[in-house]
């Protein structure tokens, strides 16, 4: 395959974007109109390009951040340059699939959790929270579960929104993973009230965490 240029990819991003595909993204925060099933398409053709997702990621467009995520390769990252990256994302979609899509998959992972837990920047501390999630479900081996619900009980309520989203996720994976500490995390969830009134599609689950974390266990139970 002929070596593809930055500027090449650029203007098939900039054919691609859609007004009406923007004005929705907008909504959530995220600056870019390319659906997200062409933009995989595109990631699907080029395959893995680290120098490539380098340069994309440099050029500080949403659609090419995106796109970076699902042709870089986790490992060649060392840890300043993913906090660099994480500092830079600046859309709510470009940090999580940096979060989901790379940073999980780096030797430097852990590392990154915990300093970006205690990140005075709530957004970067949000990371850190997404990270600790996926800990409390997978490898929960190592972690303080009671000192993540005192975290989570005194600083969720008036937390910004991304970092309380974040832990507001915590908090119901606990509920929903771990049956010792179900009790408290509802009772938690039930006492702060966070996103109690959060609206909620038809067929959806709420984040509400008490109802999130009771519709999860009674899907686990077959109820």
């Amino acid at each position: 395959m002929a070596e593809v240029t930055v500027t090449e990819v650029m203007a098939e991003l900039a054919a691609l974007e859609d007004p009406r595909v923007r004005a929705v993204n907008e909504k959530h925060g995220d600056d870019h109109g390319v659906n997200l099933t062409a933009l995989r398409a595109v990631a699907k053709r080029l395959r893995t390009q680290p120098d490539l997702a380098r340069q994309l990621w440099a050029t500080d467009d949403t659609a090419a951040k995106l796109l970076a995520t699902l042709i870089c390769r986790p490992k060649a990252f060392d840890r300043g340059e993913l906090d660099r990256m994480l500092r830079t994302a600046r859309t709510p979609k470009a940090h999580d699939w940096l979060v989901n899509y790379v940073v999980r998959k780096s030797p430097h992972a852990e590392e990154l959790r915990t300093a970006w837990m205690a990140d005075p920047d709530p957004v970067v501390a949000s990371a850190g929270w997404a990270l600790t999630t996926e800990r409390v479900a997978k490898r929960p081996d190592g972690l303080d579960l009671p000192g993540l619900l005192d975290t989570i009980e005194s600083e969720m309520k008036d937390a910004p929104d991304r970092l309380q989203w974040a832990m507001n996720h915590c908090l119901a994976q606990i509920g929903i993973v771990h049956v010792t500490h179900r009790p408290r995390a509802i009772d938690i969830g039930e006492r702060l009230g966070v996103l109690e009134d959060y609206p909620t599609p038809p067929g959806c689950t709420s984040p509400y965490a008490p109802t999130w974390i009771t519709e999860m266990v009674r899907r686990q139970q077959g109820g």
